[in-house]
């Protein structure tokens, strides 16, 4: 009949993914019995008062089935947002692989909102060049492995990542370069011919992808575990490292939440799920929320 066919219709699964408000965690407090962050022996930090919340989006597992009846109910609460599966869980690409992805964008804001919020408070941080990986089939196979820390192009020393891609840039496909890098604490160099880039044959490439390796005052230990991830914590965490190691309290005692990707020159990046976040942060009884720039527009939307 047509009442059990549209019955079985609202049970079939659909290609889509829910995200909801997830839990707020306070930076300035602690993560699962242990201080959020911990700092080396000797380190100078400072009370602090109120709370500086990083806020969380619940997606719904790849492996789950979000039915047509839950894809309706969701598309009429403001709080929940109905996207295509693909778009979180792009073909082809395992649970696992996507929960390692977010691992590693959670590193990685560690490591920004580490030298944002030092540098901030007036120490210096220093980095190096590390080859976070090497492409298949490109000009580095055989001459430089994951983790290779890179000194110098053609005898030239480099401080950043950038610097290195502008100096291989400043050739010609073909031509020879000589890098100088440092595996395992032994200085070693390789000369490499370049190869054109597979969309721009003008363009030259080495065939690497590239990290920075940071060298920091002292210890700021992040003791967020990996059952989070992504990298739209930063922006709290650079807050809440700057709060510890400065007189004063930036929270003026208030309950303060937030969310945005911190670079390490302290630019706040737009994030996803803002909406999810903001619901978050007001079911915890937080009533002040700090948005990326990039962001205002979807969370000012409807209200």
């Amino acid at each position: 009949s047509l009442i059990a066919l549209t019955c079985v219709a609202l049970l079939l699964p659909m290609p889509y993914v829910t995200m909801r408000p997830g839990p707020v965690f306070n930076t300035l407090g602690d993560f699962e019995t242990k201080p959020m962050f911990t700092f080396g022996k000797g380190v100078k930090t400072y009370p602090t008062t109120g709370t500086l919340d990083f806020t969380t989006v619940s997606v719904t597992r790849a492996s789950s089935h979000v039915t047509l009846a839950n894809a309706i109910s969701g598309f009429f609460d403001k709080n929940v947002a109905v996207v295509p599966k693909s778009l979180i869980y792009p073909e082809g690409q395992s649970e696992k692989s996507s929960t390692q992805q977010s691992a590693a964008q959670l590193d990685s804001s560690k490591d920004s909102s580490r030298v944002a919020a030092l540098r901030a408070a007036g120490y210096t941080v220093t980095g190096v060049p590390v080859i976070a990986g090497v492409v298949k089939g490109g000009a580095s196979v055989g001459k430089l492995r994951t983790g290779d820390i890179v000194q110098a192009v053609d005898g030239v020393r480099l401080g950043t990542d950038e610097a290195l891609v502008k100096a291989v840039a400043a050739h010609h496909p073909g031509d020879t370069i000589t890098v100088t890098f440092t595996r395992d604490g032994e200085k070693q160099t390789a000369s490499i011919v370049t190869k054109p880039d597979a969309s721009n044959p003008k363009l030259p490439r080495i065939g690497v992808t590239l990290g920075t390796k940071y060298h920091y005052p002292f210890k700021v230990d992040n003791n967020v575990g990996h059952s989070i991830g992504g990298p739209s914590a930063g922006t709290m965490f650079a807050l809440a490292i700057y709060d510890k190691l400065t007189p004063g309290s930036l929270t003026g005692g208030k309950k303060i939440a937030g969310t945005g990707e911190m670079e390490t020159d302290g630019t706040v990046a737009p994030i996803g799920g803002i909406r999810q976040k903001m619901a978050g942060a007001h079911h915890a009884g937080v009533r002040i929320f700090l948005v990326p720039a990039g962001n205002c527009a979807e969370a000012s939307d409807g209200e």
